[in-house]
């Protein structure tokens, strides 16, 4: 059980956050947490993004940078960190936070993209994807909340994945290795179609190679040596923007294996461990370097100060681990 007064700290926070305390921590009934959820759309976080939408559907009037971008200015430079402005990443933070697509879609939000908004990358329809995995899976993720035609970016998944089981955004230049960031955000992006469609065998088969991938280095290292792929596994920080960490990864096993209806991996034990030992003894996480660049508006705290997003997720993947265990044990 989560102490009350961390309770009571986690549920003095947005809408977008406060719901699923409710739902996922508290174990409130319906008639509680979705009052709340629905607050996203007319309150804090979600109703202010939503105010910055441009009148042709997207926001910041771009895919995935915004249309006054300079590819060649500081903004650009190395370690400047990309905005995070554009129409892709709002829509993945809305959709991450909740917020019922009923909102968007009597905006006519998947029908003004489709008319209205073209990928950076050669110019491409928005809803067709592109050629980099992580941006196709989050695509794919959003079309499905939205209604709008994803089936080919389904196809595309399938037909990318690496001989080593995963993806690599890289592929355009060559690569045939599979990358951590690239095979999370693909498999999140494959867990949305199963869960909203039931799936395919393929796309099941897909996922299965993707998390086996995952699985078989811990979500910490090399299968070739054994050694860790890098200290940036453990550098947890809120929005999770692209990265893999310990903590995304583990968010992703957990709602994969509650859709499944399987136990957790036991190979995920040793980056769980190294999870909980980041956690403070006030049972909370602190903040880690975040992302870079353009935002609308911040949505946590900065770095070093406990994380109420970081939190709750914390609180959620070790509940769902522990509580495994124990009903194995018994």
């Amino acid at each position: 059980m989560v102490a009350e007064p961390l309770t009571a700290w986690l549920l003095d926070s947005d809408p977008a956050l406060r719901w699923q305390v409710e739902r996922d921590l508290l174990r409130e009934s319906p008639e509680v947490w979705e009052p709340t959820r629905a607050k996203i759309a007319t309150e804090g976080f979600g109703a202010r993004l939503l105010a910055c939408q441009d009148a042709d559907g997207q926001w910041a009037g771009g895919a995935f940078f915004p249309a006054d971008f300079d590819f060649h200015g500081p903004e650009a430079a190395e370690g400047a960190g990309q905005p995070w402005t554009a129409t892709t990443w709002t829509l993945n933070s809305l959709r991450e936070w909740g917020l019922n697509a009923t909102v968007l879609r009597e905006r006519r939000t998947a029908e003004l993209l489709a008319e209205n908004s073209r990928w950076e990358y050669e110019n491409l329809p928005y809803w067709g994807g592109e050629v980099d995995c992580c941006i196709n899976a989050w695509t794919l993720a959003n079309g499905l909340w939205l209604g709008a035609d994803i089936d080919g970016i389904v196809d595309w998944f399938l037909q990318h994945r690496q001989e080593d089981g995963g993806w690599n955004c890289e592929w355009v230049d060559g690569s045939t290795r599979s990358s951590f960031h690239s095979t999370l955000n693909a498999l999140k992006g494959l867990l949305a179609y199963d869960t909203a469609t039931g799936g395919t065998g393929e796309t099941r088969a897909a996922r299965r190679a993707g998390e086996e991938y995952l699985l078989e280095r811990g979500l910490l290292h090399r299968l070739s040596t054994g050694e860790p792929v890098g200290s940036w596994v453990s550098e947890v920080a809120y929005p999770f923007r692209w990265s893999f960490n310990i903590l995304n990864a583990a968010e992703y096993f957990r709602r994969a294996a509650q859709f499944d209806g399987i136990p957790p991996d036991p190979r995920l034990a040793a980056a769980i461990e190294r999870l909980r030992a980041t956690r403070r003894p006030d049972g909370t996480w602190p903040q880690g370097r975040r992302h870079p660049g353009r935002v609308w508006f911040e949505v946590d705290v900065p770095e070093g100060e406990p994380s109420k997003w970081l939190t709750l997720y914390g609180i959620r993947v070790l509940e769902w681990w522990d509580a495994a265990r124990i009903g194995a044990a018994g």
